[in-house]
């Protein structure tokens, strides 16, 4: 039974991520409270991944292509404008799965966790200051601007994750199916060239 109710989180989860723009974590929460369920094994981010693949196939296969590519436009952008923090794409935009409800998800690593928001205020660029959990009790600085997006036609939030530079090495480990997490900008552009993946 509860491999069955795990697969629903996971379903409505989806929904959730590809419908409102909500981030695994939250979606994965929101699905079992919607489903009258707290305790049961929560399905991974690779299976929530699954579905939403599944959901954009169903429901969205003739405007995600285009969505993708113009919010992967956006991450390409501000990756060459911060290229001295060494940007990664993270996220539903480097994964193929955003929406025009996605955000943009970018890594910094920066030899000085303050230099990522110095280059921001010199590059005249208004931005929120926010501090999350790293996933392993470890705080990290979260820097969101708010970019025009003229393929979409609306702005798009863009969220700057201000990492260690050590944090680099182990950032471009695989997942369980030998693809990565994130990738550079070079790496970006190779997958611009091949949109569907």
């Amino acid at each position: 039974m509860s491999e069955s109710i795990t697969t629903l989180i996971a379903t409505e989860a989806a929904r959730l991520v590809v419908e409102t723009g909500l981030e695994y974590g939250p979606a994965k929460s929101k699905a079992a409270r919607g489903l009258g369920t707290r305790r049961v094994e929560m399905p991974s981010n690779e299976q929530v991944e699954d579905e939403v693949r599944s959901h954009i196939e169903l429901f969205c296969a003739d405007t995600q292509p285009a969505e993708l590519a113009a919010l992967r436009e956006v991450a390409a952008t501000w990756m060459a404008r911060l290229a001295e923090f060494r940007p990664h794409l993270t996220g539903a935009a480097w994964r193929g799965t955003a929406t025009r409800q996605s955000a943009v998800h970018i890594d910094l690593y920066c030899d000085d966790p303050k230099s990522a928001e110095i280059g921001l205020l010199n590059l005249g660029v208004n931005h929120d200051v926010d501090t999350l959990d790293n996933g392993r009790g470890e705080p990290v600085d979260v820097l969101t601007v708010s970019t025009p997006c003229p393929a979409l036609g609306e702005p798009v939030t863009v969220h700057l994750f201000v990492r260690d530079r050590d944090d680099q090495r182990g950032a471009l480990k695989p997942d369980a199916r030998g693809r990565s997490w994130r990738g550079d900008l070079s790496a970006l552009r190779r997958l611009m060239q091949r949109p569907h993946e």
